[in-house]
């Protein structure tokens, strides 16, 4: 059994094998909006076979402790909203970990990824005991920047050429939220 978050309008959890079509379908449908904030993907990205194998890693990496890539699914579990991933999973003395997301284009702006990050860091903070959680955007990205400022995260730094976004070398703004009951970590 995998970890499952519930909260009054979604469930966050790893898709299952035979939902691959549900992920595919994720990607085609939100391929243009979400082009100006992802690497540039090739053709076989959109396909059922590269579905299939990102549903399979996930789950690989979710079992070995490295990764929480999450599909966030309306309640019905019938589509996907959008993905959440805690990646970069270090614990020992760091206990920290990168915070990522996407949210179609159909549900942006109507409070689902703020729900279902807050469950997220619920879980990431006092299920699996981490201390900071990190999260960077593009200067130009104000829904992101607005988004993890309510979630409190806090601005850190500034890294030039940080990441290759839509293909090319993008500034990124550095943030992070501390567990707020990190003393007992």
């Amino acid at each position: 059994m995998t970890t499952e978050l519930t909260t009054d309008r979604t469930r966050i959890r790893l898709l299952e094998g035979h939902e691959a079509q549900m992920l595919l379908r994720y990607y085609l449908e939100n391929r243009e909006h979400l082009a100006p904030w992802e690497p540039e993907r090739r053709d076989d990205f959109f396909m059922l076979a590269h579905a299939q194998s990102v549903v399979a890693e996930n789950t690989r990496l979710y079992k070995a402790g490295l990764a929480f890539r999450f599909a966030i699914l309306n309640r019905e579990q019938t589509e996907i909203i959008g993905l959440c991933n805690i990646t970069n999973l270090v614990m020992g003395i760091f206990k920290a970990a990168n915070l990522g997301y996407s949210v179609a284009e159909r549900y942006q702006g109507q409070g689902y990824m703020s729900e279902a990050l807050r469950a997220l860091l619920d879980f990431v903070f006092h299920e699996v005991g981490l201390n900071r959680v990190m999260a960077n955007y593009m200067p130009n990205n104000e829904k992101s920047a607005r988004l993890l400022a309510s979630l409190g995260f806090e601005r850190e730094g500034y890294a030039k050429s940080y990441l290759k976004i839509a293909g090319e070398w993008q500034d990124h703004v550095l943030t992070a939220k501390l567990n707020p009951n990190r003393d007992k970590v």
